[in-house]
């Protein structure tokens, strides 16, 4: 029974409830030690079993398995690992390989968080599912990742996920329930139920003040005080204040406990508790050393601080285990695990001998180092970075040699950008330059391999290379070289472009070949957000490094060279990605950037193919982590095409794969696209409450939230605020900051200041000129028209055609031209033509305002069409759609869109009635006709 946790247990009654609806949904539930979680999750498990009809399956954090890769969601899933042959292929490789069950590929960490919502919701058609995971702050970071990755993404599986946690563990993005004491006549009930009437009534005053309404704390310190002799006041009585903490009160008395019992119990308890899983196949081996045998458990069992189950020593509570290993006397704590290595003789349990070899290490010893930097390797390998990072820290500071420190210090940093821990990737970086500033005159004993994938990007997959540098050719420079490779990168995703160009630029100095051009590709992709001075000068260190015949960074480099030289002709981006490729550019990581390069050259439809192409490539391997940009970059190629739900589609996706994986800088950078799209729609609130998030996450997608903020005043005729918000961002060099221009003249234009506009447009033009696009030549025609007042630029425009949008708006801008001048009947066609695609694109404000115009000359303006099929979906839903009509199974498309098979099922259902068909066959005909 519980006390006094009935609004608790409702709210866990409300998520298997939705479960047996069908309906997924995810909790974490935290407090402090003691204070209830597992008493809670118990419930849930209880009530769910007796029902009958779901399944349960739980797992539980360890601390000391929290620095080794899935520990934790292996204990979890490992009953039901016999249904992984159900998910997609490339799933199913990667949680094997975390697993340690199968070979490791080059993938994705987030692959496995897929893979486990594609497990779950494989396990949930057979009806509802709870998922329970106790102790999450004890979880190693490739297990929780993996698990939020997937509590985010629940929908409509049938599957109730509960997480218990204690401080700093955080969820975000998913519900909490926070715990705090149970109320005083509560607690007196629970104290009753477990001290009698027999207890002293000044320990019984004294218990439920300290407890505060803990339920460990509650049932525990009765006994503990008791013995003290407390019925006076001893020292430690909270109203003097020198009373420990609650949660050390309690394990103190644990460890009180513990040291009552025999001397060969507490031996075999010190075992199990530096053991971590309390697997009986190593603490008693291990034990034994000690001459204590499984005999000697039975007191400890008999006093209720642990039990036997599964094969497994299990303490009553963390606190149990906890008192128990930091009672072991030091000098004791070095031989158990020194003697739980020697026990560990299996190829699997390699790792956790690593480890335990680590902790009884009293000194620099280079047999165990290199046995932790193995274990890192294949960590990494696993992609499992957190734990890479911490394999690599501790193997530096067992390193007997000095340069075979810096070297894994480099590692470590390296992994630590990879599991997004910046702070810890550049302490790291840190330690690892001041090593080798140490070492200075020895460079040449210190080598770096440019075969090893550096963290050149915020999206990439890429791996730690554990491989042993020292004695190679690169020596010192190239270490360096990578250490501020590592620093640069974590200064750029904290949202510090100044920083990161300034040490990218630094760094590459000493160092050439691919490694020096991939840092100044990424000093690129940083003076992108700061100017044209940076740009021009990191522009020109690329044109002056050569690179050897046949290195396939050579085109891409050339292109961005290129793009950025001024006037002269372009090769096709997708030449470029071709020949690339051809010389075995490392895709999509290498080919990312010249998308936006492509857009700045005005090779939009190139860039569309290149972008889509990209996309599917990191689907099918899994790259999740890419995805953000290169769906940033498809979305504005549909953008300027006039595939307006298409963008918002891509964008949509993209902004929540951002947010999962921690790309701050990218989901602001959509967020901005987004605000754009809000704007032409003139959706106000939409549109302020995206700029505010795209704010809210840095400065990079600043050009886009301002070019929104001004295509929204223009829309709404705010044309004095349009051009004051326009006029600092037209004519620079960014893709915003250049297709803004025309909406600047039109503005400038209407207020009549057409001088505001003159400097912008002379760059527009020449910008448009050098990309050879009709499109492009077509906006030029319109801004002309409305500089010079010239009906020749007008029609010229309109021949020369432009995308829907924008040859929309040179048809309503040509109708209200000529409307002024009483050509009314000659005005009708053009408003008409503009009003229907506006309405098409959903434009509102730009269809007001031609529909307005139709009226003032004459003529009715038509009803507003019933939006298209199409418009009636949700991005995710048109996603989905799209994808079925091309005749993707359910569970292809969950594969494509990180969702689950079951979701994806709800959502087409969903859509059908929306779209007026019964079934996905009929679904090809609507989405080729809308």
């Amino acid at each position: 029974m519980l006390h006094g946790r009935s609004a608790e247990q409702s709210v866990i009654d409300r998520l298997l409830a939705d479960a047996r609806e069908g309906r997924s949904g995810a909790l974490l539930v935290r407090g402090e030690p003691g204070i209830g979680k597992t008493a809670l999750l118990d419930h849930a498990a209880e009530t769910a079993e007796a029902a009958g009809d779901a399944r349960v399956i739980r797992g539980t954090g360890v601390e000391p398995e929290s620095e080794l890769p899935f520990a934790g969601l292996h204990l979890l899933l490992r009953p039901v690992l016999d249904r992984a042959g159900a998910l997609p292929a490339q799933q199913e490789r990667a949680l094997r390989a975390a697993f340690g069950l199968a070979a490791a590929e080059p993938g994705d960490r987030l692959l496995v968080g897929l893979a486990v919502l594609s497990l779950l919701s494989e396990l949930a058609e057979d009806g509802p599912l709870l998922v329970l995971v106790d102790d999450a702050q004890w979880l190693d970071r490739a297990s929780a990742e993996a698990l939020l990755f997937t509590a985010r993404r629940l929908d409509a599986e049938g599957i109730a996920l509960v997480l218990a946690a204690r401080e700093p563990f955080t969820a975000p993005g998913v519900a909490e329930l926070t715990l705090g004491g149970i109320d005083p006549v509560a607690a007196a009930a629970l104290l009753g139920s477990v001290s009698g009437e027999t207890i002293d009534p000044v320990i019984r005053y004294r218990v439920l003040a300290e407890a505060r309404g803990n339920p460990l704390a509650l049932i525990e310190l009765p006994a503990a005080l008791s013995r003290a002799g407390s019925p006076g006041v001893p020292p430690g009585d909270p109203d003097d204040g020198t009373a420990l903490p609650l949660t050390e009160r309690v394990q103190d008395a644990f460890l009180d406990r513990f040291r009552r019992l025999p001397e060969a119990t507490q031996g075999l308890l010190a075992v199990a508790a530096a053991s971590g899983t309390g697997g009986l196949d190593v603490v008693l081996p291990a034990a034994a050393r000690f001459g204590d045998h499984l005999e000697d458990l039975h007191p400890a069992e008999s006093a209720g601080l642990v039990r036997v189950e599964a094969g497994s020593v299990v303490f009553r509570h963390p606190l149990v285990r906890a008192a128990v290993y930091q009672g072991i006397p030091p000098s004791l704590r070095l031989a158990v695990h020194r003697a739980l290595a020697e026990a560990l003789t299996g190829e699997d349990d390699a790792d956790r001998r690593a480890w335990h070899l680590a902790m009884a290490a009293t000194g620099p010893d280079e047999e165990v180092a290199a046995e932790l930097e193995r274990t890192a390797a294949r960590a990494s390998e696993r992609s499992g970075y957190a734990a890479a990072t911490s394999a690599y820290d501790r193997a530096a500071r067992l390193s007997a040699l000095p340069e075979t420190r810096a070297r894994r210090l480099t590692l470590a940093a390296e992994a630590a950008i990879w599991a997004g821990e910046l702070d810890r990737a550049g302490a790291l970086a840190e330690q690892g330059a001041r090593q080798l500033a140490a070492l200075a005159g020895d460079a040449g004993r210190t080598g770096g391999a440019d075969g090893h994938h550096d963290p050149g990007d915020p999206g990439h997959d890429g791996e730690s290379d554990g491989a042993d540098e020292s004695g190679g050719s690169g020596g010192s420079p190239a270490l360096r070289a990578r250490l501020t490779h590592v620093r640069a990168t974590a200064a750029f995703l904290r949202g510090a472009p100044r920083e990161a160009y300034d040490a990218l630029l630094d760094g590459a100095a000493p160092v050439d070949g691919a490694r020096a051009a991939r840092m100044l590709i990424q000093a690129f992709h940083s003076a992108w957000y700061l100017g044209e001075p940076e740009v021009a000068r990191v522009t020109e260190r690329l044109r002056a490094l050569t690179l050897p015949p046949g290195d396939p960074l050579a085109p891409v480099a050339g292109f961005v060279t290129a793009v950025l030289s001024g006037p002269g002709d372009l090769p096709p981006l997708t030449e470029v990605v071709a020949e690339a490729r051809r010389a075995g550019a490392d895709s999509p990581r290498d080919l990312v950037q010249v998308c936006g390069i492509g857009l700045a050259a005005g090779q939009d439809a190139e860039v569309g193919e290149v972008a889509r192409s990209l996309v599917d490539e990191a689907r099918t391997r899994g790259t999740i982590g890419v995805l953000p940009t290169l769906l940033f970059f498809s979305a504005e190629t549909e953008l300027f095409h006039g595939r307006h739900r298409d963008a918002l589609a891509a964008a949509d996706e993209g902004l929540r794969i951002a947010r999962d994986t921690g790309q701050a800088q990218w989901a602001g950078q959509l967020s901005a696209f987004l605000a754009y799209l809000a704007a032409v729609e003139g959706d106000d609130g939409r549109c302020h409450a995206l700029v505010n998030d795209a704010l809210a996450d840095g400065v990079i997608g600043t050009g886009w939230t301002a070019w929104a903020l001004g295509t929204l005043d223009l829309g709404h005729g705010r044309v004095e605020a349009a051009l004051t918000r326009l006029a600092p961002l037209a004519g620079g060099y960014q893709v915003s900051e250049t297709r803004c221009v025309p909406d600047l003249v039109e503005a400038a234009v209407r207020l009549g200041d057409p001088e505001r506009a003159a400097g912008p447009f002379a760059r527009y033009r020449d910008w448009a000129r050098r990309t050879g696009r009709p499109w492009a030549h077509a906006l030029v025609l319109r801004c002309r028209a409305l500089l010079e007042d010239s009906e020749e630029c007008f029609t010229a425009a309109l021949k020369t055609g432009a995308r829907p949008f924008e040859q929309a708006r040179t048809e309503l801008l040509y109708g209200e031209w000529l409307r002024r001048t009483r050509r009314k009947s000659d005005a009708r066609p053009h408003l008409r033509s503009a009003l229907e695609t506006f309405e098409r694109l959903e434009a509102a404000p730009w269809a007001a305002r031609a529909r307005t115009e139709l009226g003032a000359t004459g003529s009715a303006a038509p009803e507003a069409p019933a939006p298209g099929v199409l418009a009636r979906l949700t991005p995710q839903e048109l996603q989905i759609v799209r994808l079925a009509a091309r005749g993707l199974s359910n569970r292809d498309i969950a594969a494509q869109l990180f969702l689950s098979p079951r979701t994806v099922g709800y959502h087409l259902y969903k859509a059908y009635p929306k779209l007026g068909v019964a079934s996905r066959g009929e679904l090809p005909d609507i989405v080729l006709f809308a």
